[in-house]
């Protein structure tokens, strides 16, 4: 088990360091570390074996922690729960969390089944996307400038540790993706293939786009498919994250069906 350390001073450099990844949505790219606040998140790095850099607890969560978290650590570290709220981001705070070492962005595969999330901004709606993507067999995503930032704490949250499960690249430009080795298919509320009617091919780059403008027209016109989603109803579109998990659950299941 690692030495217990106790901080009780808001100017201590490890409480400066938590503030700012906590408050700052771009933050663990300059401190190459990421955040990671309550038992779940910690619980899903450490599953798909991750190794925490500090381990943080409150003092009044001191002990709470399960016991297979003694030595999952560098250093462990109880402030007081007063201090806490310095750098906690949820409503009920949990008083458990973990420093880890951002991930090494190694090449990404161009021959992968991939999600593109091209300016999709909205932080619950990634890490919503991240989800269905862990779920329904996707291994990496490539996220074009301007899409929220993959590891900030918002989308830490929603994406539930899905984070731990994928490849994720960021700050990639349009023709980065000419290099992509499976087709990129985007969806349109007006012209394509019906999902439910045709498979989608596999693997293949789903792509979605900015809330408000969808996919960039020279992006959408460089993809080799385009689906609709039926909409009895009539609406006029679909959140980009219901849609999303929408086309992945198609992917999964025509994949699983086979030719």
């Amino acid at each position: 088990m690692t030495e217990v350390e106790t901080i009780r001073s808001r100017s201590n450099t490890l409480i400066k360091e938590l503030r700012r990844l906590a408050h700052d949505n771009t933050g663990y790219r300059k401190q190459g570390a990421i955040w990671l606040e309550g038992d779940h998140l910690i619980t899903a790095a450490l599953a798909r074996g991750r190794r925490l850099q500090t381990l943080v607890l409150a003092e009044s969560a001191q002990g709470r922690q399960p016991t297979s978290w003694e030595t999952v650590a560098n250093r462990t570290v109880v402030v007081p729960d007063a201090l806490w709220g310095e750098f906690s981001v949820l409503p009920s705070p949990a008083g458990m969390g973990a420093l880890m070492e951002l991930p090494a962005g190694g090449p990404w595969r161009p021959d992968r089944a991939t999600v593109v999330l091209d300016r999709v901004q909205d932080a619950g709606n990634v890490g919503s996307i991240l989800r269905s993507a862990a779920a329904f067999g996707v291994g990496q995503v490539l996220a074009i400038r301007a899409t929220a930032a993959l590891w900030s704490p918002k989308v830490l949250r929603a994406g539930m540790g899905a984070h731990f499960t994928l490849d994720l690249f960021e700050g990639m430009q349009a023709d980065e993706l000419s290099a992509l080795q499976v087709p990129l298919v985007v969806t349109s509320s007006h012209r394509g293939q019906l999902l439910h009617e045709q498979a989608p091919p596999w693997p293949c780059a789903w792509v979605f786009g900015h809330e408000g403008q969808g996919v960039d027209p020279a992006l959408a016109a460089r993809s080799q498919h385009a689906v609709r989603i039926i909409q009895p109803a009539g609406q006029e579109s679909l959140n980009v994250a219901a849609a999303a998990a929408i086309c992945l659950h198609a992917s999964a299941v025509w994949a699983a069906r086979g030719p």
